[in-house]
Parts: structure tokens; C-alpha cells; sequence
């Protein structure tokens, strides 16, 4: 492993293989790191090779560094064009999220070797970094790819309330801090607005808030009936919810899920046999494999 800073929130935060893994064995680390400069959100792409880490090489970290701990963000998808999508969080500061100069605060797509992808939003504009896809995102703790679409889907974490499901669109400003849902840890209002023009929507938003954490479009064939149904793990609330969809863009029905385990669940993946596959967040962490009841 690279160095990982594990401090406050900071940690390994996401491990995603190249959409060719079968052929070419590398994968993708998102991570906290530290220096004199303060801790960010990196990635690394490397080679599996004999179950060790080989030429290792850092391709992305979000600038400028800070001292906080918290809201690194560190999620990933890869889309159908072989370009991957980077989650960073606010870093606790949430005007950052609404300055496309600065890396916090949303999402960033590059190339395997950590160049801007072509169409990114910013690119020929000195007002927006050139990696950046979206932004006004406070904290995206959830990202997953459409089956059918191939569209990214995300969730983020509000503060009181206000969690927020979505679809990335390039350069769209979801936000966060002039409109959201949600209400400040104190209980004061962060803003009054939950709407301004030029500012997305969320397709679904949670209030109060049930922290939520992993995301996965299901397109297995174990739940039949659960195909094109979005699953996220909840941390505060302790559950795993089903997000009912159309199939394509809209949220029509919500489900809890393993409320009797009482875990946190802070991912959720589905397997090649369809199985829906759980982590919990604890200190005796555990993983779950879900199948249906013979």
C-alpha cells in the first residue's frame, strides 16, 4: 500500500479495478495523505502482480492541502469511455465547494494517467480547474454507473438532514453551500434557499439525514425484481435502503432493508452471481453476503 493517513475521516477510501483488470491487473487506490502542507485526497493507480502492489504511480491529488479531517469524498467510478471519476469532498469548508479554482468539492474526470479527460467542462478556462466534471458537492460517499445508461450515479452527505441522491452532468453546480436541504449541526439554517437558478436538483434527498455511505445500481439476476433499483448503505439510521427507480431517472419508491442488524453500513457492492455484498463500519467490522432464502 501506498502511505494512507489514517486521521479523523481520513483513511483508504476506495479500491477500483481498470475496466480491463482480466488483461492488464491494475487497479485504482484512493487515499488520504499527509505532508507539511496538510492532508488531501489522492490516487494511485498500480499493478496487481503476485498479490503485491507494483510501479505504483500517484496520478491525481486534489490541491490546495488542508488541516482538516474530515469530508475527503475519495469514491470512483470508471464511465463506458474508460475515464474515471473522482469524488473530494468540502474538506469542512463549504465555501470551497462553490470555487471551481480550487480541487474541493466535487467531482474531477481524468485519464488513467491522471491527465484531464477531453470535454471536461473547464478546459481552455482559467476560472475552472481543468479536471473538474461537477462541483457545489459537499461530501459524495456514493458512485455507481447505470447498467443501461452508463450515466454516474451519486449520493452525498447533507449536514442536518439533506443527503442527496444525483446524476452527474459536466458541469453542473449541484449546490452546496447556497441551497441545500439540510440545516447546519447547530441547528441554525445554513441557508433559506433549497432552490437558485443555474443549481441542480437532487433526483432524491433524505431529511433528517441517515448518513449515508456505498451505492450500487443493481443489475443482478439473484433479485430479479430488484433489477434497476438503486441500494445504499446508511450509517446514522444503521440499515441498507432500496431506492425503487423507473428504470431510468427517477425515484419511486423507498425501502429499508436490515434495520434488525443494527450495523453501519458503510458499502455495498453486488458480486458476479448477483449477491448484494455488505461492510460494516465498526471496529469488528464485517462483511455480508445477501441472497435470497432457498
Amino acid at each position: 500500500m501506498p502511505e494512507v493517513a489514517a486521521s479523523g475521516q481520513g483513511g483508504l477510501f476506495d479500491v477500483i479495478l481498470h475496466p480491463d483488470f482480466a488483461s492488464n491487473n491494475t487497479l485504482f487506490l484512493s487515499y488520504a495523505h499527509d505532508s507539511s502542507e496538510g492532508m488531501t485526497t489522492r490516487v494511485a493507480r498500480a499493478v496487481l502482480d503476485n498479490n503485491e502492489l507494483k510501479t505504483l504511480k500517484v496520478i491525481f491529488e486534489a490541491l490546495p492541502r488542508s488541516n482538516g479531517t474530515r469530508h475527503f469524498g475519495g469514491r470512483m467510478a470508471f464511465d463506458s469511455s474508460g475515464y474515471l471519476y473522482i469524488a473530494v469532498g468540502d474538506r469542512g469548508d463549504k465555501d470551497r465547494a462553490q470555487d471551481t479554482r480550487d480541487d474541493a468539492g466535487g467531482v474531477h474526470r481524468i485519464t488513467i494517467d491522471g491527465e484531464p479527460a477531453p470535454g471536461n467542462p473547464g478546459l481552455g478556462s482559467p476560472a475552472i480547474r481543468d479536471t473538474f466534471y461537477t462541483w457545489g458537492n459537499r461530501n459524495i460517499q456514493g458512485m455507481t454507473v447505470h447498467p443501461q445508461t452508463g450515466e454516474i450515479w451519486t449520493h452525498e452527505h447533507g449536514p442536518r438532514g439533506g443527503d442527496e441522491v444525483n446524476i452527474l452532468s459536466a458541469g453542473t453546480n449541484y449546490g452546496w453551500p447556497e441551497i441545500t436541504y439540510g440545516i447546519g449541526y447547530s441547528g441554525l439554517p445554513i441557508t433559506s434557499d433549497t432552490h437558485k437558478e443555474g443549481m441542480a436538483q437532487p433526483l432524491h434527498y433524505w431529511d433528517p439525514s441517515i448518513a449515508p455511505s456505498g451505492m450500487v445500481l443493481y443489475s443482478g439476476e439473484l433479485f430479479p425484481q430488484w433489477q434497476g433499483d438503486v441500494f445504499v448503505g446508511a450509517l446514522k439510521l444503521r440499515k441498507l435502503v432500496r431506492l425503487g427507480t423507473n428504470g431510468n431517472d427517477k425515484v419511486i419508491a423507498e425501502e429499508d432493508l436490515l434495520t434488525d442488524l443494527n450495523e453501519r453500513l458503510r458499502d455495498v457492492r453486488f458480486g458476479p452471481d448477483g449477491a448484494l455484498w455488505l461492510l460494516s463500519d465498526a471496529r469488528q467490522g464485517k462483511l455480508y453476503r445477501m441472497a435470497p432464502t432457498q
